[in-house]
């Protein structure tokens, strides 16, 4: 189960073994890092934030081997376009109720600035979960409001629903994560005026410039039959308030201006971006499918979402902020199908280069990171090259039987067969859905509680430098961009012409010219 095209990479394994290979390589590697004693304090412009969900550290070492070996290379020494940013931090994710949090109170952290319990989105702690009266006056704003007021474009791109937890952090204020519709929400939330996040997306921040992702289902009334799927009644409408929210949409947007609602790939590709004020696309009913599932006529990818969304953001000469989340890594490893999950993270990469060739390293601030990690693992001493999908060289020298290197601490993979583990080599573990085996038998795998990466580039990344609670990112983020409550760097830097640092930025500079405090 190794990878293909031995021939070009015996050429690189050759190399490795000189010296002179590792030593030249580690003194470039010293020449990018002594250039950035020159900090870059210009004003972000642009703010742009992918969000792999469910990315932990394990998640990007096994998908910079995957892509690796997607090139017909062992794996191991390819470069992610996250891998070149040149700033790295870790985050703490824990909720202020959970050790081990959800996508829910984590998204309120890295986009409101303020850590919350598990399963809210958009409000401060003081909310309790389900419960609907514990929201009005607990709100808390996102990056995503703040670089609106500030007159900046704004856009939300995700894998999953576009009302689901991590977008709509970015937009809502809900004791539930879970109230896509008014059709999930109980009586006595709706009662107590509480609205679906749905709802929400619709009227809480009118003038988002891109929303794109899933969640067609829940814009419609109940039972209205799916325009894609017209026999699947899972696909039908949900909403029991009877409202058309995409006619809702359209109605909010200015008669001079060009709006355009689409539900699949074609019509998006067919669209001039540039003339192109306000997109909804909405391209399946409930999240999109999975990367090596994907039809490629009806739903677009990641990076053509995300290539369309900077087109028509960039027209704004103020700059944008924009959201992108590779929701479905953590699905993937939800139902213990490693290759899903891998696969999602590798696409989202791939985004990461595409957005990277179409912004500047001068005004325009990127970040990748997580919301939280997985109880994902791969070891079992493989040699290089190994296939990353593949078995470990050696059998278990407990059971007699082998197993793959890559593992989960519990999850649906969990089998035992004549009362003992699962032979793997009689089942095929290199099949897209295969399940890797599990310690603990649960029908849906859990996240992880270990700290996660936070990637940076652009102005102000070194700000993002060690260890930071994860509601720290929003307000690096804002700092950066002149947007928010904290503005007071921004004095000068509202000349007419490109960035011009204030007085902060100027002092965060001295230490890098040898002036110390």
């Amino acid at each position: 189960m190794g990878f293909g095209g031995w021939s070009q990479s015996c050429v690189a394994l050759e190399k490795e073994k000189d010296p002179k290979y590792w030593r030249d390589q580690a003194q470039q590697t010293l020449k990018n890092a002594l250039r950035l004693q020159k900090l870059n304090t210009n004003v972000a412009k642009n703010v742009i934030m992918f969000l792999g969900d469910g990315m932990g550290v394990s998640t990007v070492t096994a998908a910079r081997i995957l892509k690796g070996q997607l090139h017909h290379n062992p794996g191991e020494e390819t470069r992610l376009e996250m891998d070149k940013f040149p700033y790295v931090a870790l985050s703490k994710t824990y909720n202020t109720n959970a050790q081990v949090p959800d996508s829910a109170g984590t998204a309120t952290a890295y986009l409101c600035g303020v850590k919350a319990n598990e399963g809210t989105v958009g409000v401060s702690a003081a909310t309790q979960r389900t419960q609907c009266n514990t929201t009005q006056g607990n709100e808390v704003t996102s990056i995503l409001r703040w670089a609106k007021d500030s007159g900046k474009s704004v856009g939300i791109v995700t894998t999953t629903r576009v009302n689901h937890a991590t977008p709509s952090a970015a937009y809502a204020h809900s004791a539930d994560r879970d109230w896509y519709s008014d059709n999930e929400m109980p009586p006595e939330a709706l009662s107590q005026g509480c609205k679906d996040i749905a709802y929400q997306l619709m009227h809480n921040v009118r003038d988002i410039e891109v929303i794109m992702g899933g969640g067609r289902k829940y814009m419609f009334p109940k039972n209205r039959t799916d325009v894609e799927y017209e026999m699947d009644e899972k696909a039908r409408g949900t909403r029991l308030d009877g409202l058309n929210l995409v006619d809702i949409w359209k109605s909010f947007k200015p008669r001079h201006k060009h709006s355009h609602y689409v539900w699949n790939r074609t019509e998006l590709l067919t669209l001039d971006p540039y003339g192109v004020d306000y997109l909804l696309g909405l391209f399946e009913p409930g999240d999109m499918q999975y990367e090596l599932n994907r039809n490629s006529t009806t739903d677009p990818s990641l990076s053509e979402m995300v290539e369309i969304a900077i087109k028509i953001l960039s027209k704004n000469p103020k700059g944008f902020f924009l959201l992108v989340e590779g929701g479905r890594i953590d699905h993937g490893h939800h139902e213990g199908k490693a290759k899903q999950a891998l696969h999602e993270a590798v696409e989202m990469d791939q985004a990461i280069g595409r957005a990277g060739a179409m912004t500047s390293l001068e005004d325009t601030l990127t970040i990748v990171t997580a919301d939280h990690s997985h109880v994902f693992t791969f070891g079992g001493y493989t040699p290089r090259g190994n296939s990353i999908f593949g078995l470990a060289p050696m059998v278990s020298d407990t059971d007699k039987k082998p197993f793959t290197s890559i593992l989960y601490g519990n999850g649906p993979g969990y089998k035992v067969v004549g009362g003992e583990r699962e032979n793997v080599s009689m089942v095929d573990y290199a099949h897209n859905n295969y399940q890797a085996q599990s310690a603990v038998p649960l029908r849906h795998e859990t996240h992880g509680g270990e700290d996660v990466a936070v990637f940076a580039k652009g102005p102000m990344a070194h700000l993002l430098h060690g260890v930071h609670e994860q509601n720290y990112i929003p307000h690096v983020m804002a700092y950066a961009a002149c947007i928010g409550a904290n503005l007071d760097h921004c004095a000068s830097a509202s000349s007419a012409g490109g960035p011009s640092p204030g007085p902060l930025f100027l002092l965060l500079a001295l230490p890098s010219l040898g002036i110390l405090f």
